[in-house]
């Protein structure tokens, strides 16, 4: 029960995003595509180099500890 109601809202909305055509800005579009041809594609900052971690040095003061 209570279907018919959710399935003529989901209709209700698939139609207007079928037949919604809103205005586009071919001026920006053209400007957002010739800046990637002159500076590549936007990418994110690289993470820093990770510290290698043996866990030596922590076995160490471990093992001193009890001895």
């Amino acid at each position: 029960m209570g279907r018919g109601r959710q399935k003529a809202k989901q209709t209700k909305v698939a139609r207007q995003l079928k037949y919604f055509s809103p205005e586009t800005d071919y001026t920006a579009l053209a400007n957002e595509l010739h800046s990637e041809g002159k500076e590549g594609p936007a990418r994110p900052p690289a993470p820093p180099p990770a510290e290698e971690e043996t866990g030596d040095d922590e076995y160490a003061d471990w093992e001193s500890s009890y001895r």
